[in-house]
């Protein structure tokens, strides 16, 4: 199942995508929802983020060959890190470049939306706490994280974490491919087969850490091939089973905000 977060006139609401159309949900999908006989067209909508997350935690380091094209070992446990939820911002929203950075950098990332609190999960049970998976954009202010070491403001400017375009259920994240491109040429082609630490154990780890509330996202981090973003660029992160989540790039306008 496809989950959408749709703006429809003043309406902000849930439905199921079934093609180009969504079929209208009588609750959220944290809920046992009942699938309406109402239909939108989906170009009659704008897609939101399909979350709307206490927290986003993010895992640094996450792919093998990754850390091989970086030169670094292997970490033996998640590196983790969070971004604010002010950070997100759906399908087809700007990524604004602020002006205080000298350089902003892409990074495709799997996602995933906690179905249920959750603390202390087994691995073996860890599944069990995920409601669905989509495409995360981890942007990055990376002349910022070189310079201060620790990631928090580098992470957190605001549309710095692209999120969507739906949320879909029924996947198998052990081995799906993933990809970003920049005006359309390929930068990132990789699969999640890749990762050092799988979906299950990412849970059961940060579970260990934190309680996990239903909403929260959880990112598990970026293959090779990462590069930068200037503006008027189009960014797309692509997901086998997923879909294509695409943002442009624009300049900050201090004079809006």
């Amino acid at each position: 199942m496809r989950f959408v977060r749709y703006a429809f006139k003043k309406k902000l609401a849930w439905g199921v995508l079934q093609g180009d159309r969504i079929r209208e949900i009588s609750e959220g999908p944290f809920k046992r929802s009942r699938l309406g006989n109402g239909f939108l067209e989906l170009r009659q909508v704008r897609l939101l983020a399909p979350a709307t997350p206490g927290k986003i935690v993010l895992v640094g380091l996450n792919y093998r060959n990754h850390a091989r094209e970086l030169g670094m070992r292997l970490p033996r446990q998640p590196i983790i890190f969070l971004k604010p939820p002010t950070a997100i911002v759906g399908p087809d929203d700007a990524v604004i470049y602020p002006q205080k950075v000298k350089r902003l950098d892409y990074e495709a990332e799997l996602a995933l939306v906690i179905k249920k609190s959750a603390r202390n999960v087994a691995v073996r049970n860890a599944l069990d706490y995920v409601l669905g998976f989509t495409c995360l954009n981890d942007i990055t202010a990376r002349d910022i994280q070189k310079k201060e070491g620790q990631w928090t403001r580098a992470k957190s400017f605001d549309s710095f974490c692209p999120l969507g375009p739906v949320l879909r259920t029924d996947l198998d994240p052990s081995d799906l491919k993933i990809r970003s491109y920049v005006n359309g040429r390929l930068k990132q082609d990789s699969s999640t087969r890749n990762l050092i630490f799988s979906v299950p154990e990412l849970i059961s780890f940060i579970s260990g850490v934190m309680t996990l509330l239903p909403g929260d996202v959880i990112s598990t981090g970026t293959p090779p091939g990462i590069g930068r973003l200037r503006p008027g660029d189009r960014v797309s992160v692509e997901i086998e089973g997923i879909g294509r989540l695409d943002n442009s790039v624009i300049k900050e306008d201090l004079k809006t905000g």
